[in-house]
């Protein structure tokens, strides 16, 4: 019996599989926003004017979306502090905690081999233009 096969019949999840609830987890966390706004709320509660200015290029709507949707997985928590004007914390939670270590390993590795990945986008894109270069006649 295979992995697959395996995890199936025992009810587990599999994020290979389509119909598999993990892969729902899987799209938010590898959104990279999820990432940033995860990364930035490690450091402790941010209010969200404080989140935008530290996620350079986020718009209003998608900082918002990705909260909300962190907040449904419960990866976030979101306070109003009743003053005037009303106060708004977003915090993570011990669930988005725990995965803030894992979204930190990709973001420094995205950091560390930014070079070495340009380097190999220019030596492929210099190998696609001389693939097309028309034949002599």
């Amino acid at each position: 019996m295979g992995t697959t096969d395996g995890l199936r019949f025992h009810g587990g999840a599999d994020a290979y599989l389509a119909a598999c609830p993990s892969r729902q987890i899987l799209n938010v966390l590898a959104n990279k926003w999820t990432m940033l706004v995860m990364g930035a709320l490690s450091g402790g509660p941010l209010r969200f004017g404080e989140l935008r200015r530290r996620l350079d290029g986020i718009t209003q709507k998608m900082l918002t979306q990705t909260l909300r949707s962190l907040e449904r997985d419960g990866l976030v928590t979101r306070t109003v502090f009743p003053t005037i004007p009303p106060r708004v914390d977003y915090a993570a939670t011990p669930l988005g905690e725990s995965v803030t270590a894992l979204l930190h390993s990709v973001r420094a590795w995205s950091e560390d081999n930014i070079d070495a990945v340009l380097e190999a986008r220019d030596a492929y894109d210099a190998r696609a233009a001389e693939d097309v270069q028309p034949l002599p006649a």
